[in-house]
Parts: structure tokens; sequence; C-alpha cells
């Protein structure tokens, strides 16, 4: 059974598909009252699981009965080159490249091959005769190329 916030989620980003990936315009205490959950609820599934990490940016405005936008990002390459930077940084653990191999994926960033032979590539079997000192910053610089390729 899903919880409540799963629930949330995919709500949001079907109505997210039905405006072609465009800005989506909600009322928080709305969405509340549709899901009969308090609207903190919703301020939850929107701080954790729509972030610019994973391809959206929110907008709250209060007054006059407020309102939230969400807008996807998954076209903007240089959200997406920023994002990489930042995360990957100099160097990256392997769980760490692996989760951000994912949020490419959901933003469509990475096709499911494409994700597959990344992972194959920065796994720690695929570096391991590499000293352990210098593995996650080898690793930064394949996930940083092979990112900037597919963007390219």
């Amino acid at each position: 059974m899903a919880i409540l916030s799963d629930i949330i989620e995919t709500f949001i980003k079907s109505l997210l598909e039905e405006n072609d990936g465009e800005k989506l315009q909600i009322q928080r205490n709305e969405l509340a009252s549709q899901f009969s959950c308090a609207p903190s609820q919703i301020n939850y599934v929107l701080t954790t699981r729509f972030t610019t990490d994973k391809g959206y940016i929110i907008e709250s405005r209060r007054g006059g009965g407020g309102y939230i936008v969400i807008r996807q990002t998954k076209d903007s390459h240089e959200h997406v080159k920023d994002m990489i930077n930042e995360k990957i940084g100099e160097s990256i653990t392997c769980d760490c490249a692996l989760s951000l191999i994912e949020i490419l994926l959901d933003i469509e960033i990475l096709k499911d091959r494409e994700a597959q032979i990344v992972k194959t590539a920065i796994n720690d079997r695929a570096l391991v005769s590499i000293n352990c000192e210098d593995r996650n910053k080898i690793r930064a610089e394949l996930l940083k190329s092979m990112i900037m390729v597919v963007l390219s």
C-alpha cells in the first residue's frame, strides 16, 4: 500500500504531465482537503519530492488564498550542469553517484540504458585497480564527462 506522500507526489506529477511540463499552480489548502490531510503534509511532499535537485522549482505565494507554483526544469541543461558541478565536485562516493544517476533518470536527462552504462563505469568494481584515495576523484571526473556528453 502506497503511503500518502507517494500518492500526493504521483498526483502532482500527473497534473504536471497534463500541463505538458509547464508550470502548475495549486492551492495548498485545496490539495490538503482533497487528500484529507494537513497542509503541512503537502509542504512535506513539496520540500522533499519536488526539489531543484530533482528538476523542480517551487514558488509560494501568500495572501488572496495563497498558491504554489511548481515548474519542471528538466529541459534546462544549464540547471543540470550547475547541479552536477555542485553535487559532484572534486570527488564523489559510489553511493552518492548512484543517487545522482537516479535523479538524472527521474528528470529524464538519462535514459535507462545510458544510466546502466554510467553506473557500470563508475562502480567500485570497475575502479578496483585504483587506490581508494583516488577512486572517488576519478569517479567524479568520469561521471562529469559522461553526463556532459549526454547533455551536448
